[in-house]
């Protein structure tokens, strides 16, 4: 549509003027074959809002979380990445042997990096058959396969033959507490700082729940097929057999691991995790008064988390969250998305009731490259924000010829 003809006594004839003259100047520079004028410089993105007022989603939920009795705890919904609910999610504790989920992470790595082969034979140090703490019983000076210390690691929470692979990594279990802290900086783990590769305390080897739920989260996404080790309920190395400390692998056959972790100070810790109708979700529980306690309360948290909740996935890079006016392009509209799904928890049977908020950049103005990110969108429920996730730009909208563009130039005046 042709816009209407300003009045002269309309506050937009200025801007009409101005318009007017930056297009008539191309047409005569063009027909006197002058060189090019300069680009128009880039729009302005619009203002996100704070990411940090999100909610949890146990906070809508009609069921209450189960009394716990621990001095910190969390359920994550790893498909979602969302907290479901937490107590005490950042408070400063001790992992115990829930380090060693780092310390396995990093194993994997480089396993799948081709720095180390799951037959490779390793050289047991004084150091590492020193190490105080639950063992393997490995020997100095004997030749051990990776595969066996990491069923030493995960199965029997051998800190021997943490050790032994925290030097086949690193060279040394120093250098491979610095290689712990670099990937929890990757992590985003601000509240986390190791000292060692076992779990034996030291004032400063430190994390929390939150950041615990995190390591968690990414070595299950990450490494599945390691996972294996965590479910196999029985090591035997030198004739001695022990059992995997996490009871919950005879009692619930829908988990699958992870890790436990004790010491005096810190208690009893479990981080647990399950896959149900593929659907994944981590509880973690610190300060538990004894094994069983840790193992009850991980139980409770993990079937209310999987009773009570959905999990759904609202978008992807083939079903755009928004599709967004485009000026001075070949196209009138491009798909705004998640390059990967964007999944949601919500209370069960809520799904429908998502309610999606974008915010992005405007005017988009071709050309406009897959890819590119120009805002985002707020996934509320019962007028809480539960998610935001970055906009994506779906597909290439190549820029319009001279006379297209001249034509949004003149629209765009008055929008």
């Amino acid at each position: 549509m042709i816009p209407k003809k300003p009045s002269f006594q309309s506050p937009r004839f200025p801007r009409f003027l101005a318009g007017l003259a930056f297009l008539v100047s191309p047409v005569f520079a063009f027909a006197q074959a002058a060189p090019p004028a300069p680009a128009a410089s880039a729009p302005a993105a619009v203002a996100s809002p704070a990411s940090d007022n999100t909610a949890t989603v146990g906070e809508l939920a009609t069921v209450p979380a189960p009394n716990l009795t621990a001095r910190a705890w969390l359920t994550l919904d790893v498909n979602s990445g969302q907290i479901i609910a937490a107590q005490n999610p950042d408070e400063k504790i001790e992992p115990a042997s829930l380090t060693k989920l780092m310390s396995a992470y990093l194993v994997f790595e480089a396993i799948d990096n081709k720095r180390l082969a799951l037959d490779q034979m390793v050289n047991i140090s004084e150091k590492a058959w020193k190490t105080e703490g639950s063992r393997m019983f490995v020997k100095p000076n004997t030749q051990v396969s990776v595969d066996e210390l990491l069923q030493g690691l995960v199965v029997q929470s051998g800190n021997d033959a943490t050790v032994a692979l925290a030097e086949a990594v690193a060279g040394s279990e120093s250098a491979f507490a610095a290689l712990m802290n670099e990937e929890a900086a990757k992590e985003g783990l601000r509240d986390t700082h190791f000292v060692n590769s076992t779990g034996l305390p030291d004032p400063t080897h430190l994390t929390t729940v939150r950041d615990l739920a995190v390591m968690a989260r990414n070595l299950v996404s990450k490494h599945p097929h390691y996972m294996h080790y965590y479910s196999q309920k029985e090591f035997t190395y030198n004739k001695i057999k022990q059992h995997n400390r996490n009871r919950l692998l005879w009692s619930d056959p829908t988990i699958d691991g992870l890790k436990t972790g004790h010491t005096q100070s810190a208690g009893y810790c479990l981080v647990a995790t399950a896959l149900r109708d593929g659907r994944r979700v981590v509880s973690v529980i610190v300060g538990a008064s004894s094994d069983s306690a840790r193992t009850e309360n991980s139980l409770k948290l993990l079937n209310w988390s999987f009773q009570n909740f959905d999990t759904i996935k609202l978008f992807d890079n083939t079903q755009p969250a928004v599709n967004a006016r485009v000026w001075e392009g070949q196209a009138e509209t491009v798909g705004l998305g998640g390059l990967e799904p964007i999944w949601i928890t919500v209370p069960r049977g809520k799904g429908p009731q998502v309610k999606p908020v974008a915010q992005y950049t405007q005017p988009l103005i071709a050309p406009l490259k897959k890819g590119a990110k120009v805002g985002q969108v707020s996934l509320s429920l019962d007028g809480k924000v539960l998610r935001q996730e970055p906009l994506y730009v779906l597909s290439d909208v190549q820029e319009a010829g001279f006379f297209g563009r001249v034509y949004d130039k003149i629209r765009l005046l008055f929008e």
